[in-house]
């Protein structure tokens, strides 16, 4: 690797750090905002919304991953390229939204939300931020890290700012959903105006791309039927990542749940810092260059950040009590390193995740339900919240081992016998900064 391009890899990466930090922190803002401007019931039905929310997200990261794959290892067109993943993407919001539609009665009730306005801006919302999955993808595969750290930053400050003046009208769960929809179309805007100058940046192929004539079966299919596929992988990780507060609702008696939920606030809050990490690598491991190299530098990074937070917890403890709810939840304190830890490993799992789908290694999807399914199993046998952690660190970390020896085993050499050596082979441009990929 040229000095060159690990300058501009290191530039992308701080750069999509601090966007991610910033699009988090207004996020957590909007939520504690909503916790002390709405009363209980409120914010319960504000934060239900925002769960659902989460859950219809997976389509709109399925079109990210697979956008950024498809543009990242292509050969062909760049312009055509992200018309098929922009045709899929629309088509697939389209979808998301009608179900939304469909779904408010059910929502209103499921939910048990005081009007339909909140259920309506749930199809808004994640209609929205599924357009924005798809143009995050293009961006993504292109590599233009400046692009699309302002789409992150836009969608965190829009829905902060926009949620925060709704409540200054009306302190009401309905009017920070309505700040939410409305938040959702300004990076819709920003990725518009940013794929206008979609595919005219590259005059060469990417290191690691393979020509269409001898691409696998799976990757000449429709763009949907990858989605469909990533979706499905996707949904597997936030099954794992979010069983255990289920759980704890259910083998734990109130207080000890609480506490729990509350433990894993830090937890998800691990999970979400180094997403930078997992954006920038993306492309690169799709286009399978050095991939145990690849592997090895985004857990180390993410290893390295969990080690310095956990540290940080165990010294300022009182600090990271306040930050998961204050003393209300003081019995959990001393676990708080160890909710750490386990947002850490989901952190590495997740690297692991999106690197089976940029290889598109299916079977792996299986490792991800046997780990549900072992969770939910041993959960029936613990009594307190602290024993339901250990149970759940230990199979997350057993995971994290079974899933990464799975893909190393798929990195080597012999990869993919089934594509045909390219001949001439793709050779490295040393005068590029990207080092694009001629022949």
């Amino acid at each position: 690797m040229s000095s060159r391009r690990r300058r501009t890899g290191v530039l992308g990466g701080a750069t999509m750090a601090a966007a991610i930090g910033v699009m988090n922190l207004t996020t957590y803002g909007l939520t504690l905002a909503c916790a002390r401007l709405l009363g209980p019931d409120e914010f319960g039905q504000f934060s239900s919304v925002l769960g659902a929310l989460i859950v219809l997200n997976v389509v709109s990261l399925a079109l990210q991953a697979t956008g950024a794959r498809r543009v990242s290892t292509s050969t062909g067109d760049p312009s055509r390229i992200a018309h098929d993943v922009l045709t899929a993407t629309l088509r697939a919001a389209a979808g998301v939204t009608l179900v939304g539609v469909l779904a408010v009665p059910l929502v209103v009730g499921g939910l048990r939300l005081d009007s339909v306005v909140g259920a309506v801006c749930l199809a808004v919302a994640a209609g929205l931020l599924t357009v924005m999955g798809g143009q995050a993808g293009i961006l993504q595969g292109e590599q233009r890290w400046g692009a699309l750290a302002l789409l992150y930053v836009v969608m965190g400050t829009a829905r902060l700012v926009a949620g925060g003046l709704a409540l200054l009208v009306e302190r009401s769960a309905a009017a920070a959903l309505v700040g939410v929809a409305v938040a959702a179309l300004a990076p819709v805007v920003v990725g518009a105006v940013a794929l206008r100058r979609s595919g005219r940046w590259r005059t060469a192929v990417p290191v690691g791309a393979v020509p269409e004539a001898v691409r696998r079966t799976w990757e000449r299919e429709g763009v949907a039927r990858e989605v469909v596929h990533s979706a499905y992988a996707l949904l597997a990780f936030f099954a794992v990542s979010n069983v255990d507060v289920l759980l704890a609702r259910v083998v734990l008696p109130g207080d000890e749940a609480g506490h729990y939920a509350a433990g894993l606030v830090l937890t998800k809050a691990m999970l979400f810092l180094p997403q930078f990490v997992v954006v920038v690598l993306f492309p690169r491991m799709a286009r399978g260059h050095d991939l145990r190299r690849t592997h090895a530098w985004g857990l180390g990074a993410i290893l390295g950040l969990g080690l310095v937070a956990v540290a940080g917890v165990l010294l300022l403890r009182g600090l990271a009590l306040a930050f998961v709810g204050g003393s209300a939840y003081a019995p959990v304190a001393p676990d708080l390193w160890l909710f750490a830890s386990l947002g850490t490993v989901l952190a590495m799992v997740q690297l692991l995740v999106y690197g089976a789908l940029a290889r598109r290694h299916p079977r792996a999807v299986l490792l991800l339900w046997a780990a549900l399914a072992a969770t939910a199993a041993l959960s029936l046998t613990v009594a307190t919240a602290h024993e339901l952690l250990l149970v759940k660190l230990a199979l997350d970390a057993l995971l994290l081992v079974v899933l990464g020896g799975y893909l190393l085993a798929r990195t080597g050499p012999g990869e993919d016998p089934a594509v045909v050596a390219v001949d001439p082979p793709l050779a490295e441009d040393a005068s590029s900064p990207e080092q694009p990929a001629v022949r």
